[in-house]
C-alpha cells in the first residue's frame, strides 16, 4: 500500500485528470437481485436530527446497475445539450495530455494514457517527439499496468461501464489482440508486480470474498494460476524481494499493517502497525534487512524513514527504530517508490498543493540533483512514473498553471531530460487560463481556511460583484491544487469566480488537519463549508449587494454540495451535487463491500455512530431546503450508490421540491466517456448560469 495518494480535484470525477495528478480507487459491485429502488428513505416530520433516524435500509439495497430500475434509467437519462453549448465544451475537452506512465527497458518507447478517442486507452510512441501509435481501443477505460523485464508484454488493465472492476490483460508490446489473464464480474483483478524473471505476473482479487483480497500469481507462459496467499483481510503486495513478498493489510482509510509473507516457507511474519491505527507507507530499501517507511506517526507531517526489519516483531513502531532520510518541513511527503534496481528513491513533497520532485541515491540517501530545466523551474507539478527496470530511465510529468502536464524522460547516465510527448491545445490559447491563488477565509473559531481562487478578467476585484462558484473537493481526504485546470475555466469562462477551499479533513496540511473531521469530530468542522459562503458574501460585497453563491463538488464534495443545500440553508443561492451521499448510513451499508470499513474509519460506525451519522446526513434536514438543486449520478457507481442521489430526489419531490435528476446508466463514480463528460459539464454550468444569473438565457433543454 506504498501512498499513492494524490491532491483530489473534481477532474478526477469526471475523468479530466490530463494535468493534474491521479488517484485510482476501486471497488466491489451490488449483490444479486437487489429490488428496484421505489421507496425514498424520508426522515421524520420536522428534520430535527435529535428527533430520530429513517430505518437502515427502508429506502434502497445494494449498488451498481442492478440496484435500479430500467424505468427508474429511462425516466431519469439524461438529456443532449444544443450543439452550440456542446461545442463550446468539446472544444476546450480537446485540450488533452497525455500522462507517461511506462517505459520499455531499453528506454526507447514510452507507453502512456490518453482520451483523445473520448475515453482512457493506451498509446505508445516510438521516440521523443514521435507519432504515437495507439494500443487499446474500444468504449471501457482501459490503461497501463505494467511491462515484462524482456519488453515483449504490457499489462493492461480494462474496466467495464465505471464498475470499478478491471481485468488484466496481456498484449504484445508492438500491439495486437490481447490475451486475458483474468476478467471475473464483479471481481477486482489488479496487478501487483511482474516477477524479476517475468515468468509470473503477481495481482491480487476479491474473488474468494467480496470484502477480502487474495493474492494470486500467473504463469505466463502456459496461463497457469497458483494462490499464493489467501487469509482473510485486505491485502496487497507492496514490494517483493526473492522469495519475500512485503505485505499490507489495510486497517481504515490510510491505516495498514505490515507483514512479510515467505513464499518458500509459507510463513507470514508480522513487522509493524499491529494494535495500532496508523498510517504507514512502506518499501524494501537497497540495504538488506532494511525498509523505507513513509509515515506523520512522529510528527505533524509524513516524513520518509529508513528502518532495520530484524527488530520488528510487529509492535509499535517506535521513533527510535527509523532515521529520517526527508526533511524535518511543514509538508508532506504525499509519495515514494524505490526503482526495481534499487538505485534511486523518488519522492514529492505536498508544498500548499504544490508538487515538488525530489530523488535520493538508494544506497546514500544523498539528495541527488535532477537536470536543470526551465520546464522544472515553472512547474505548478512535477510527478514521476515509473521507471525502466533497470533504473536508467525515470518519467517526469511537469504541468504549469497555463500549459497541460507535458512528459519527460530523464536519462541518469547522461543526466539529460529529454521532452517526449507533448501535450495537445487545438483552437485553445492556454496562456490566457486564470492563474489559481491562494487566499483564506476565516472559520466561525477563527481557523485560516486556505481556498484557491481564479477570476475571470472582469472579475479580478473582490468588490465585482461577479457570481461565485465553491467546488469541495472529494476525498474527504483530497485536496483541490492549483496548476493548469479545464474545468475551473469553463466556469471562469462562464463569469463565474472559481472557488476551490481546503477544510479542516482535507490533506496536505498535516494529520491534525486531516483527522479533523474523523467520525463524529465532523460536527465541529463541517461549518467550514458554510463559512465559506458567508465570508464570500460579507467580503466580496458590491454597492452592499452580496454576490450570488453556488455550490458544487462530486464524491465528498457532492455530500458537501447537499450538506451546503440543506444543513445550511440559505448559505447558497443553487447546487450541483455529483455522486454525493444523501444518508451516510445507508452508504456505508451498500457501499461496495470492501470500501466499507475503509470508509467507516473515516465517517464512523453505522452501529455505534449512528446518531452522528445521521446529525451529518443531508437527508435530515431535507425540509429546510429552498433553492435550486440538481442531482448527477451514475448508476454503475460501486462507491456512492445510485440510490443515494434516488432517495434524495424521492424525499425531495414528496415535499413539493423541484430538484433535477440525471443519471447516466454507463457510468459509475463519474463520467468517463466524453459525450457524457460534455453533458454532465453543460448541465452543470447552465443549471449554474439560470440560477446565479437570473438574467441569462435558458440555453440547455430541459
Amino acid at each position: 500500500m506504498r501512498r499513492s495518494l494524490q491532491p483530489i480535484s473534481s477532474l478526477l470525477v469526471l475523468g479530466l485528470i490530463a494535468s493534474s495528478p491521479s488517484s485510482v480507487s476501486c471497488a466491489h459491485p451490488a449483490p444479486p437481485n437487489v429490488p428496484p429502488l421505489t421507496t425514498a428513505l424520508v426522515p421524520p416530520e420536522g428534520g430535527a436530527a435529535s428527533s430520530g433516524a429513517p430505518s437502515s435500509g427502508g429506502g434502497y439495497a445494494g449498488h451498481g446497475s442492478e440496484s435500479v430500475s430500467p424505468e427508474i434509467l429511462a425516466k431519469y437519462a439524461p438529456t443532449p445539450l444544443p450543439p452550440q453549448v456542446s461545442r463550446r465544451i468539446q472544444s476546450m475537452l480537446d485540450v488533452r495530455a497525455p500522462m507517461g506512465t511506462r517505459l520499455a527497458p531499453d528506454g526507447k518507447t514510452l507507453y502512456f494514457g490518453w482520451t483523445v478517442t473520448g475515453t482512457a486507452q493506451v498509446w505508445k510512441a516510438d521516440g521523443p517527439k514521435h507519432f504515437p501509435t495507439q494500443l487499446t481501443g474500444g468504449e471501457d477505460v482501459t490503461r497501463m499496468s505494467g511491462v515484462t523485464p524482456d519488453g515483449k508484454w504490457l499489462v493492461i488493465s480494462r474496466d467495464r461501464k465505471g464498475e470499478e472492476n478491471p481485468g488484466l490483460y496481456l498484449m504484445p508490446a508492438s500491439g495486437g489482440p490481447m490475451r486475458e489473464v483474468q476478467h471475473t464480474p464483479k471481481v477486482q483483478t489488479q496487478l501487483a508486480f511482474v516477477s524479476d524473471d517475468g515468468k509470473w505476473l503477481y495481482y491480487r482479487a476479491n474473488d474468494k470474498k467480496p470484502d477480502s483480497y487474495a493474492i494470486y500469481r500467473w504463469e505466463i507462459a502456459s496461463g497457469k494460476r497458483e494462490t499464493v496467499f489467501a487469509e482473510d483481510g485486505l491485502w496487497n503486495v507492496d514490494d517483493h524481494r526473492g522469495d519475500k513478498l512485503l505485505l499490507t493489510k489495510a486497517t481504515g482509510a490510510l491505516t495498514a499493517e505490515y507483514w512479510e509473507w515467505d513464499e518458500a516457507a509459507k510463513k507470514l511474519t508480522p513487522l509493524f502497525g499491529q494494535g495500532e491505527k496508523e498510517e504507514y507507507n512502506a518499501m524494501y530499501a537497497a540495504g538488506p534487512g532494511e525498509l523505507l517507511v513513509q509515515t506523520p506517526k512522529f510528527g505533524d507531517f509524513r516524513r520518509l524513514y529508513r528502518v532495520k526489519q530484524a527488530p520488528l516483531t510487529g509492535k509499535p513502531l517506535e521513533a527510535s527504530q527509523g532515521t529520517a532520510i526527508t526533511p524535518d518541513v511543514r509538508h508532506d511527503v504525499s509519495s515514494f517508490f524505490i526503482d526495481r534496481a534499487r538505485t534511486h528513491v523518488y519522492y514529492q513533497l505536498n508544498d500548499e498543493g504544490f508538487t515538488r520532485a525530489h530523488v535520493l541515491d538508494a544506497k546514500t540517501y544523498a539528495e541527488t540533483k535532477l537536470p536543470s530545466s526551465a520546464a522544472l523551474a515553472d512547474a505548478t507539478h512535477v510527478t514521476f512514473g515509473a521507471p525502466s527496470w533497470s533504473g536508467r530511465w525515470a518519467i517526469l510529468n511537469v504541468g504549469s498553471a497555463k500549459a497541460p502536464t507535458a512528459s519527460y524522460v530523464l536519462d541518469w547516465q547522461t543526466n539529460e531530460l529529454t521532452p517526449w510527448v507533448s501535450p495537445s491545445t487545438p483552437e485553445v490559447e492556454t496562456s490566457r487560463f486564470a492563474v489559481a491563488k491562494l487566499e483564506y477565509y476565516p472559520a466561525r473559531d477563527g481557523t485560516r481556511i486556505p481556498m484557491f481562487v481564479r477570476r475571470p478578467a472582469a472579475c479580478e476585484k473582490v468588490d465585482s460583484g461577479c457570481p461565485v462558484v465553491i467546488q469541495f473537493h472529494g476525498g474527504p481526504e483530497g485536496q483541490a491544487i492549483p496548476g493548469f485546470n479545464v474545468y475551473a475555466q469553463l466556469f471562469v469562462d462562464a463569469g463565474f469566480v472559481f472557488v476551490e477551499p481546503n477544510v479542516r479533513g482535507s490533506d496536505g496540511y498535516g494529520k491534525a488537519w486531516l483527522h479533523a473531521d474523523d467520525g463524529p469530530k465532523r460536527l465541529s468542522v463541517i461549518t467550514d463549508i458554510e463559512d465559506a459562503s458567508k465570508f464570500v458574501r460579507t467580503a466580496w460585497v458590491k454597492d452592499g449587494k452580496a454576490p450570488k453563491v453556488g455550490i458544487i463538488g462530486g464524491s465528498y464534495g457532492g455530500y458537501s454540495t447537499l450538506i451546503g443545500m440543506t444543513m445550511f440553508a440559505g448559505a447558497y443561492d443553487a447546487g450541483v451535487a455529483n455522486v454525493g451521499m444523501s444518508n451516510l448510513l445507508t452508504f456505508l451499508l451498500n457501499t461496495a463491500p470492501y470500501r466499507r470499513t475503509l470508509r467507516a474509519s473515516e465517517y464512523g460506525d453505522p452501529e455505534k455512530d449512528r446518531e452522528a451519522l445521521m446529525k451529518l446526513s443531508p437527508v435530515t434536514y431535507i425540509d429546510r431546503l429552498s433553492a435550486p438543486l440538481l442531482l448527477l449520478q451514475g448508476a454503475s457507481d460501486p462507491r456512492v450508490p445510485v440510490g443515494e442521489a434516488i432517495q434524495m430526489h424521492d424525499a425531495l419531490e414528496k415535499r413539493g421540491i423541484d430538484a433535477k435528476l440525471v443519471i447516466f446508466a454507463d457510468e459509475g463514480h463519474g463520467t468517463q466517456k466524453r459525450e457524457n463528460k460534455v453533458i454532465e459539464i453543460g448541465k452543470t454550468i447552465d443549471f449554474l448560469d439560470k440560477h446565479l444569473k437570473p438574467s441569462a438565457n435558458d440555453n440547455v433543454k430541459k
